[in-house]
């Protein structure tokens, strides 16, 4: 399938990428879905890896962190033009970079409360949400309704709903963050050339969760701290974001939305591995049905 140039960026250069509103070929469905796992990954693994790192710096504290080291280790590599930006490319970096802070310190705030997969099983309701609206309401809806019994199953440990309200309310949160997150990523790495719209917007996050973290973290810091928590960064927010911006670049919002349906399995199995946190045999059953739906909607996407 033929794909449209756009034009990306300020300085007359352009850049070969999927236009939004046309449909992603076979190649960047196949592509896009290995950045998105590559993408979980990461975020799972390095939010199971920040127990001890929320613990000393609490839930704020760490996120600001992260994405302070995120935004200068990109902005140092990327060297974003800012003062060659247009009026609606400083808008979407702005609305983008408030979206992200305020998804990733909810985010955080949950898994400090509730178990992971708890966590990111209500979180993965925004990106339902998305795949849902997206595919309308033919035979497609069958992935998300797949997907969201398997979220449900997840959620549940085999005698009750594990989790307190307010853990469940930041994972809330997290979860509508995350729906917008997604509608504005590929609206910005469309606008912007190569990666400097993440670049932007990861400063504009840093800046953002300042007044969050800045107290809860400073006092605590140590040089080894400092090193630990520069590659958190890298595993949580700087690595998926990046892959995330460049798969939605080659694939549907709605096909990437349902793909984000392997999430929680990822943050189950992160639990289970490092956090010590079991699965029961429907929490196993709600993962095989993500990965079901995951599989489902990818395959679609790429015929379609």
């Amino acid at each position: 399938m033929d794909q449209k140039i756009i034009e990306s960026g300020t300085d007359g250069g352009a850049a070969l990428m999927p236009h939004p509103d046309v449909p992603a070929s076979s190649g960047g469905i196949v592509a896009g879905v290995v950045m998105c796992l590559l993408s979980m990954s990461s975020v799972q693994f390095g939010a199971a890896l920040s127990s001890s790192a929320i613990a000393t710096y609490g839930p704020a504290g760490a996120t600001w962190l992260r994405l302070a080291f995120a935004a200068i280790i990109l902005a140092v590599i990327v060297r974003p033009k800012v003062t060659r930006y247009s009026r609606e490319q400083w808008i979407g970096a702005l609305v983008l970079g408030a979206m992200t802070a305020m998804m990733t310190l909810s985010f955080f705030s949950a898994i400090e409360r509730i178990p992971l997969g708890l966590a990111v099983a209500i979180d993965f309701l925004g990106p339902l949400s998305v795949a849902t609206l997206g595919f309308g309401m033919g035979r497609q809806l069958l992935w998300p309704l797949v997907a969201g019994i398997g979220v449900l199953l997840l959620a549940y440990d085999g005698e009750e709903w594990v989790g307190n309200l307010p853990g469940v309310l930041f994972a809330c949160g997290a979860g509508a963050g995350w729906a917008c997150y997604i509608l504005l990523t590929k609206k910005v790495g469309n606008s912007f050339k190569g990666f400097e719209g993440l670049a932007m917007s990861l400063i504009v996050a840093a800046i953002v969760a300042t007044p969050f973290g800045f107290a809860s973290a400073v006092p605590h810091l140590t040089g080894f701290g400092l090193v630990e928590m520069a590659g958190l960064a890298l595993l949580v927010p700087l690595l998926p974001y990046a892959l995330e911006m460049v798969a939605l670049r080659r694939m549907p919002t709605s096909s990437f939305g349902i793909l984000m349906s392997l999430e929680p399995a990822i943050g189950a199995f992160a639990g289970f591995v490092i956090l010590s946190q079991p699965m029961t045999p429907s929490q196993m059953f709600g993962t095989a049905l993500v990965v079901t739906a995951s599989i489902g909607a990818t395959v679609f996407a790429a015929k379609g």
